[in-house]
């Protein structure tokens, strides 16, 4: 157990974040074994370093309490806090959900071009709505197809995807079925390669693959 001033050493965070921590629930509610002493949990100190690296990527406090809220750091780890922190970044952040009528209408498409483009792949279907980024998502695809991209691109990314995706979940999967000593070293290294790794990589090589049908060095 861990007195404030010595989780304040270790973490090198002010005392005010870290009660507004535990007010919010990030973090466990201290013991008070004695008037004015409160004990912190050893855990505390991985928790409020990956608060701080949740907040690098952009995620708010309200992100990050929902993130916790799926999955909680200090109990069973499992692939469920990526899935959330996914859908934050890439669905909901940012703007409430759209029913369908006011995606169709800030979208730009017909009911029959949506029901395409969930028949495809190209948009998720969401049961509580849709999230102003597929919005944006949604006018590229109408655009793609327009030029002609459907089948040579838009059809490959949704086949690679779900490719991948079955990959990702297995490796996970089998990587938190064992016991894991230091589990916020795991969720870190899992949003490094999902949120910087993957995009790197996919776009490193298309980036190679022009140079080499140019015939260029880079």
């Amino acid at each position: 157990m861990l007195k404030m001033r010595e989780l304040i050493e270790q973490t090198g965070e002010a005392k005010s974040t870290i009660l507004y921590y535990v007010k919010e629930q990030l973090l466990p509610t201290p013991k008070k074994p004695k008037p004015n002493v409160h004990l912190y949990d050893e855990s505390c100190v991985s928790i409020i370093k990956f608060i701080k690296y949740l907040q690098s990527l952009n995620y708010t406090i309200s992100d990050i309490k929902d993130i916790f809220k799926a999955a909680p750091v200090n109990k069973d780890p499992s692939f469920l806090m990526m899935a959330k922190a996914l859908e934050i970044a890439t669905v909901t952040k940012g703007a409430k959900l759209l029913s369908k009528e006011e995606f169709l209408k800030k979208a730009e498409i017909s009911s029959q071009e949506l029901e395409l483009y969930l028949k495809k792949g190209y948009i998720i279907d969401r049961e509580k709505g849709f999230g102003a980024h597929e919005v944006e998502i949604a006018k590229i695809v109408k655009s793609a197809i327009e030029l002609g991209l459907e089948e040579s691109l838009l059809d490959n990314y949704v086949k690679s995807a779900r490719k991948i995706a079955k990959r990702e979940n297995a490796a996970w999967a089998k990587v938190f079925s064992n016991t894991l000593q230091d589990t916020i070293k795991e969720y870190e290294l899992l949003f490094d390669l999902m949120l910087k790794f993957k995009p790197y990589i996919y776009n490193s090589y298309t980036i190679k693959e022009y140079y080499n049908a140019k015939g260029k060095k880079r």
